[in-house]
């Protein structure tokens, strides 16, 4: 991209003068548009001369009433009868010779006004086209550097786009002679029929000899391997799986079809050996060689003993090499040689069709016995053809039938192994989300209940704080030996309540529990508190030797030891027999003894100030006073307007009121309570 130079002012001058094909601009040059100005005049003139003879009276003579062109110039088609009628010179005459085509003088003139116009219009076209290919010229070493990288650039689009379309990847280039194609697609075969292949030459094995029955998909297999070589030789992407392995070849070497030849006296033996001749003079150390059909045309038992001399040729030159066949020869040197492998190509019997699929260290069979069985051919015909075989080819074919027999159980019982370890994962996968999901959802209820236990349990002691303090006052108020011994007996009732209340607000804290022994042995199904997460649960199964008890909390059993279980019904017990009764008037009088008309807030901050308003006007209440006081001074004025927005909106309050004077004036507020 950055090799291109645009040239704007060419490219503009260009674009406005030439607008089609062959049509030029009016505007290309200011000699033009002239020219074409007058040829619109003149041609308007000659309509309008000839326009007499269309439409005047005499149009009788016409044989029809239009205005045509004879060898450019403007004519009207004359009755043959009336040609000397028509003073002008003759253009040219109907096939039928009834009409002729004339020329009045009255236009002869202004026709050749028009001609000569018309000349000078092509000169001045031609003349502009000089121009621009001259201007053309002058850049004409950017112009073929821009053509060559816009060439370029077309061809890397193209490949990516190829790329796309066949589902290519970059394959890894390796530094040593070996590849590996995984799932390989023949790029010329539809990629929705296509079965990918597994190719791999240059690790275990550099030969690989290819065996099965026609139409079985050996050749296609052969020319995959060739192709994706040169395509990445090309820089192309190839058709496989991400984790595919390629090498570069100095030579790509192959022996694919028949090329008979009468004139040049070729059988398919000899067109074989051709090619096969040229392959082992030039194969090196870094070659690729394809061989289909190797020792064909010939006598088997030649064929097969020159096919596999070929192959060590090539294996002792260094080369990977890859060779199809039907001799069994091949199939037992492939068993016997090191770094030569068996690859078949699978065939379903029952349905004589090939699968395609190539099977990598075991031989393929021909089937030729089965399919020419299932096409109709007579059975005595097969069975006297299965007894001229030797006994020692029956016995190899059998030895493969059987390993192929037991392959395909293999991959059968391979594939439900499969399928059935994808669904585990895939039912263990969505329990493993719900059950993530259930205790996010159990973490996040734990967590509120704490939170809002934590709340009351604050409440609880600001309650009791303001409560202790209101009795201490009245404590010194008040010094009768007996009030002074309940309430110091009242204060520790207090305490001892907020103490257990915190203890199952935070249960972590063990020191708090450290005294706790369970009452008596836990049974199945007995509530208990787990300290260590404050979390309640239900006995399942009994304590073991070893002290431990499993406990249900929500969805999940756990173990856990006794020493960290509390027994939550013995607790409610305990509580119940300690709880006394106390009566309504009892409240309301034990209120009314300490509470007063007047609540001083001075000095305190806008929360703790409305927290005692809140306390002060539930007393209140209780006790059934109308009217209270809340002193709050006047100062900057904030407590004031906090105190008095909160009372707006409280359900308790009737109405309030700024104090008058002798009151308090505006530090404080008088409450009416309903």
């Amino acid at each position: 991209f950055s090799r291109l130079i645009p040239n704007r002012g060419l490219e503009e001058r260009i674009g406005r003068s030439i607008i089609g094909e062959e049509i030029m601009a009016d505007e290309a040059s200011p000699a033009l548009q002239d020219i074409r100005r007058r040829i619109r005049h003149c041609q308007s003139r000659i309509k309008e001369l000839l326009q007499q003879y269309v439409s005047g009276p005499r149009s009788r003579e016409l044989q029809d009433n239009i205005v045509t062109m004879r060898g450019g110039r403007y004519v009207i088609p004359v009755k043959a009868e009336y040609k000397n009628e028509v003073k002008g010179l003759i253009h040219d005459t109907s096939a039928s010779g009834a009409t002729v085509f004339i020329e009045p003088m009255a236009v002869v003139n202004e026709n050749n006004e028009l001609r000569t116009l018309q000349s000078r219009e092509q000169h001045e076209i031609e003349r502009i086209l000089a121009e621009l290919s001259a201007e053309c010229a002058a850049v004409s070493g950017i112009l073929l550097s821009n053509y060559r990288a816009l060439t370029e650039l077309a061809f890397v689009f193209a490949k990516a786009e190829l790329s796309n379309r066949m589902r290519g990847i970059e394959p890894i280039l390796s530094e040593h002679h070996r590849l590996c194609l995984r799932k390989a697609r023949h790029p010329l075969i539809d990629k929705n029929k296509v079965v990918p292949t597994d190719i791999e030459l240059g690790k275990e094995y550099d030969t690989m000899v290819i065996t099965g029955p026609n139409t079985g998909g050996k050749t296609v297999t052969l020319k995959t391997l060739g192709l994706f070589a040169l395509m990445t030789q090309a820089g192309l992407h190839i058709p496989c799986a991400e984790d595919s392995e390629m090498c570069l070849f100095d030579r790509i070497l192959a022996d694919i079809g028949d090329e008979q030849s009468i004139e040049q006296s070729l059988s398919t033996f000899s067109s074989h050996m051709v090619r096969i001749v040229s392959i082992c003079e030039s194969v090196n150390e870094n070659s690729l060689v394809l061989l289909d059909e190797l020792g064909a045309g010939t006598d088997p038992v030649e064929g097969a003993a020159l096919a596999i001399a070929v192959i060590e040729r090539v294996r002792a030159r260094g080369a990977l090499c890859a060779a199809t066949t039907h001799y069994s020869e091949l199939k037992a040197y492939a068993l016997q040689t090191e770094g030569v492998v068996n690859a078949g190509c699978e065939f379903d019997v029952s349905t004589l069709r090939p699968t395609y699929r190539l099977i990598v260290g075991a031989p393929g069979k021909s089937n030729a016995f089965a399919i020419s069985l299932r096409l109709g051919l007579p059975e005595e015909i097969i069975d006297a053809a299965k007894a001229r075989i030797s006994e020692e080819n029956r016995s190899f074919e059998r030895v493969i039938e059987e390993l192929e027999n037991q392959r395909m159980a293999m991959e059968k019982a391979r594939e439900e192994a499969q399928s059935m370890r994808r669904e585990y994962e895939s039912y263990r996968d969505s329990e493993l989300k719900k059950l993530k999901l259930r205790l996010a959802e159990s973490e996040k209820e734990i967590e509120k209940t704490r939170e809002k236990a934590i709340r009351i349990l604050e409440d609880a002691r600001i309650s009791a704080d303001y409560v202790m303090g209101e009795l201490e006052k009245v404590k010194k108020q008040k010094e009768s030996e007996n009030l002074g011994r309940a309430l110091s007996s009242a204060r520790s009732d207090i305490r001892r309540a907020l103490k257990e209340g915190d203890d199952r607000i935070n249960p972590v804290d063990e020191r708090r529990e450290a005294d706790y022994v369970l009452p008596r042995p836990l049974k199945k199904g007995d509530r208990v508190l787990l300290m260590n997460v404050g979390t309640e649960g239900t006995v399942m199964e009994e304590a073991d030797r070893k002290g431990n008890v499993l406990v249900k909390t929500g969805m999940i059993n756990t173990r856990t030891s006794e020493k960290n279980l509390k027994l939550l019904s013995e607790a409610a017990q305990l509580l119940s027999a300690e709880k006394k009764p106390i009566s309504a008037v009892h409240l309301r009088s034990s209120i009314a003894q300490t509470i007063e008309s007047r609540l001083d807030l001075r000095g305190e901050s806008a929360e703790d100030a409305w927290h005692r308003t809140d306390l002060y006007l539930d007393d209140a209440k209780v006790c059934g006073m109308q009217s209270v006081t809340i002193l709050h001074g006047k100062g900057s004025g904030i407590l004031r307007s906090v105190i008095q927005k909160r009372l707006r909106t409280d359900p308790r309050v009737k109405s309030f009121r700024d104090g008058v004077y002798g009151e308090g004036d505006s530090g404080v507020t008088v409450v009416e309570l309903k």
